[in-house]
């Protein structure tokens, strides 16, 4: 069964090799793509249908009725910030759907603090080859369908 997994954030798509964070840039944590944000004030939305199973003021991650889990990190260092500059809109356990936001966020902001606002998106624990429809390089907009997830 193949899951579209959507854009939490409008912007450019990048390889994941290109985020300036090793544990991303080498999919230590699963495979994926990043987004390099457009600026302003935005929500970042849900990629899945599923269960907020990790909430922090800059990252999230959406659980599946199917088990696979999708993270979504909003900057790079971003943890550093200490949940400055990040509004949560849901609650860890809340059930959500995708396009829904999530956390509001300015990627600008984020900049001006002195990190990276690109952000990772993540299928936790998949294998390299179970994505597909994964293209750099695109614009692509917020609940835009990101990668499919096959398996």
């Amino acid at each position: 069964m193949s899951l579209t997994v959507q854009s939490p954030v409008a912007g450019t798509t990048i390889p994941m090799t290109d985020v300036p964070d090793a544990v991303f840039a080498q999919a230590m944590v699963g495979p994926g793509i990043a987004v390099r944000p457009e600026e302003g004030q935005a929500d970042a939305v849900a990629p899945i249908d599923g269960t907020v199973a990790t909430l922090h003021p800059h990252a999230f991650v959406i659980a599946g009725a199917d088990g696979r889990a999708v993270l979504v990190h909003l900057g790079i260092d971003t943890v550093k910030q200490k949940g400055e500059g990040f509004t949560l809109h849901v609650v860890r356990g809340e059930e959500v759907r995708a396009g829904q936001p999530v956390i509001g966020w300015d990627p600008g902001a984020v900049r001006a603090a002195g990190y990276s606002p690109v952000v990772p998106v993540v299928a936790l624990d998949a294998a390299a080859d179970s994505l597909s429809a994964v293209q750099a390089g695109r614009p692509i907009a917020a609940g835009a369908p990101l990668f499919t997830w096959n398996g």
